[in-house]
């Protein structure tokens, strides 16, 4: 495969890319200093991140608006970025309850490339286009451009095309003064320095992205409800752990005892928030339903009216 001349000079000015003087012994170390200078290294990311919680906090004011008009949070990366994105994405509706289309993940080179290196996918802006033209990406969405470098092609493409339809465009990124960053509405840019591992930016800059990720949906759909307290009041029950967890966030929020619980999980169809309400109001399951509709979904809101 050929390589574009001027892809060197622009390496050496990302700082994702530069050596780093602290690790660069990492082959003569003993075992317990090489886990001590990666978990050091480490260390420096929640930093990194912090700086960044004005901007994350734009963009989780503009995802949960999205959710309360029926829109999307739409991510798409490369790589280890892309993964991530997936990742995030396919746990929100067990967490919370959610539509499975509701937080999507897209990634370069399609669902083959979560297991497999496809690393020249990342290259193709246009194949970005397609793959939200295939969703039907609009203004009501909201749409994520992960990438350590900043100068992904796919990542480039995907926010053209966002901007184009006019969506609210995030760019996720680990250098400074990115392109993506240039070219997105809200841009979110976490710098935490050179990796242990030259290059290999699924360590400190992925852990980054997961933490910056962590916030975008938990934070966004606190916002829209489907928290009560801390406890997970929209978690969807489909095996026996998350039985379980349910009772608990019942009895948590309420002081029942687990055979209560359980009787007003089963009289609310295994749904937790109706369960609650049912408990502290005294409300038939029906009720309860209606009254938690009433108030948008969000149970502190039910409650409220009573």
């Amino acid at each position: 495969m050929g390589m574009r001349p001027e892809l060197l000079s622009e390496l050496d000015q990302l700082v994702s890319e530069g050596r780093n003087p602290r690790t660069s012994d990492l082959d003569l170390l003993a075992l317990p200093d090489l886990l001590a200078r990666m978990n050091a290294e480490d260390a420096a990311v929640p930093a990194a991140v912090a700086a960044e919680l004005p901007q994350i906090a734009r963009a989780v004011e503009a995802i949960a608006a999205a959710f309360r008009a029926g829109g999307r949070l739409v991510y798409a990366g490369a790589g280890t970025s892309g993964r991530l994105g997936v990742l995030d994405a396919s746990e929100c509706p067990p967490t919370f309850g959610v539509p499975e289309g509701m937080v999507v993940g897209l990634i370069a080179g399609g669902d083959h490339a979560l297991r497999h290196a496809m690393e020249g996918a990342e290259d193709d802006a246009a194949a970005a286009a397609a793959d939200l033209r295939a969703i039907a990406l609009s203004a009501r969405d909201v749409l994520v451009g992960i990438t350590v470098s900043g100068r992904t092609p796919y990542v480039l493409g995907a926010l053209r095309h966002g901007r184009a339809v006019g969506a609210v465009t995030v760019a996720l990124s680990c250098n400074p003064g990115s392109a993506v960053a240039d070219l997105a509405d809200i841009a979110i840019s976490p710098v935490v320095g050179p990796e242990v591992l030259t290059g290999s930016t699924r360590l400190k800059s992925g852990t980054a992205q997961k933490l910056v990720l962590n916030m975008l949906t938990t934070a966004s759909m606190i916002r829209i409800g489907k928290a009560y307290g801390n406890l997970m009041v929209d978690l969807r029950v489909t095996n026996d752990k998350l039985a379980a967890r349910a009772t608990r966030i019942v009895m948590q929020a309420t002081g029942c005892t687990a055979a209560e619980a359980q009787e007003a999980l089963a009289a609310a169809g295994g749904q937790v928030k109706p369960a609650i309400l049912i408990l502290l109001t005294g409300l038939a399951p029906d009720a309860a339903s209606a009254r938690l509709e009433a108030a948008g979904g969000v149970l502190r809101a039910a409650l409220a009216r009573a």
